[in-house]
C-alpha cells in the first residue's frame, strides 16, 4: 500500500523534504495532565514546530512504553480518559493545521469497533493510526477501513527485521515508516541506537515512503544527528517529561514549546 494523494502526514514530509530538512513528529498521549491540559500542549507543540504530532490513545498495558509516558497514561486513565476524549484532542490539535495520528495498541481499536473508529478517526480531522502491536498479517480488517477513510496506516520496523519483513511492513505502510532505533521501550537516551542509520538504508530499499526514527531521541543535537540520514524525527518521552516534571499545566505546556522550538531547529541544523 502506497499514501493516498489526500494524505497530510506525506504532505508534511514532502513540505519538510522541499525545505531540505527532515519532518519533527512529536507525541504527547490524550488526557494527561487532564484532557484541556493534553489539547494545549499538543496545540503548543504544533504551534512552536512539530510537522506532526502524534497523539497517544491511554491504554492499562503499553507494553511498548517506557517509565515516563507509562506514568502519564497511568494518570490519564486515573482520570477518566476516554477514547471520545483522544478523538476531540485530535480534532482540536488537528484545527492547529497539522496532520494528527493517533497511536495506538490494537484491543482499544478491535474493542471499538474497527470501522467505527476509522469512521470516528476521520470524521474529528485524524490522519491515520500508529500500531506498534498489530502485524500487517493481522492487519486486514485494519488497512481496509483506512484505505476507505483515506488514513495512514503506520507500522514499525526495528533493527531486528529481516528485510523479507522490512518489504512486507513497509508495503502495507501510508504516510511514513516509523523506524525504532533500538529494541526496547521508549524514553529518552544519552545516545540514539548505532543501528538506526543502517536500518533508515535498508528501509529506503523497499519503499519511497519517507523513513522516520524514533525511541531516544530528546534534544537538538540528537535530533539534528537523525536528521542527517532520517526523512522525520520522532520524540516522546522528552515532551511527556516537560509535562510531568511541570508546576502547574501553564508551566508545561511552555515546557512543551520550547522543547519543540530547541527540536524544530535540530531538525533544521540550526541548534546551538
Amino acid at each position: 500500500m502506497t499514501r493516498t494523494a489526500e494524505s497530510r502526514v506525506g504532505g508534511a514530509f514532502e513540505r519538510a523534504a522541499a525545505e531540505q530538512r527532515a519532518a519533527l513528529v512529536g507525541y504527547l498521549p490524550a488526557g494527561f495532565p487532564s484532557v484541556d491540559g493534553a489539547i494545549a500542549a499538543a496545540t503548543a507543540m504544533a504551534r512552536a514546530g512539530a510537522d506532526v504530532v502524534e497523539i497517544g490513545l491511554p491504554y492499562s498495558d503499553p507494553l511498548m512504553d517506557g517509565p515516563v509516558i507509562q506514568e502519564a497514561v497511568h494518570r490519564a486513565l486515573e482520570g477518566g480518559v476516554h477514547i471520545t476524549d483522544v478523538l476531540r484532542t485530535v480534532e482540536a490539535v488537528s484545527a492547529a493545521g497539522v496532520p494528527v495520528l493517533v497511536m495506538t495498541y490494537w484491543n482499544p481499536v478491535d474493542h471499538y469497533g474497527v470501522e467505527a473508529f476509522a469512521r470516528d478517526l476521520a470524521s474529528a480531522g485524524g490522519s491515520g493510526l500508529i500500531t506498534p502491536d498489530l502485524p500487517p498479517e493481522e492487519a486486514g480488517s485494519w488497512l481496509e477501513a483506512a484505505a476507505a477513510r483515506g488514513l495512514d496506516p503506520v507500522f514499525l520496523v526495528a533493527p531486528s527485521s529481516t528485510d523479507e519483513r522490512i518489504k512486507l511492513i513497509t508495503a502495507a505502510c501510508g504516510g511514513f515508516v516509523y523506524a525504532a532505533s533500538v529494541m526496547g521501550i521508549t524514553g529518552a537516551r544519552s545516545a540514539v541506537g548505532g543501528a538506526a542509520a543502517g536500518l533508515v538504508e535498508r528501509v529506503r530499499q523497499h519503499t519511497t515512503l519517507p523513513v522516520a526514527v524514533g525511541l531516544g531521541v530528546s534534544t537538538a543535537a540528537q535530533a539534528a544527528e537523525v536528521a542527517q540520514y532520517a526523512d522525520g524525527v520522532i520524540v516522546g518521552s522528552a515532551f511527556v517529561q516537560r509535562l510531568l516534571r511541570a508546576s502547574d499545566p501553564a508551566a508545561g505546556c511552555a515546557g512543551v514549546a520550547d522543547l519543540a522550538a530547541e527540536l524544530a531547529a535540530g531538525v533544521r541544523g540550526s541548534a546551538s
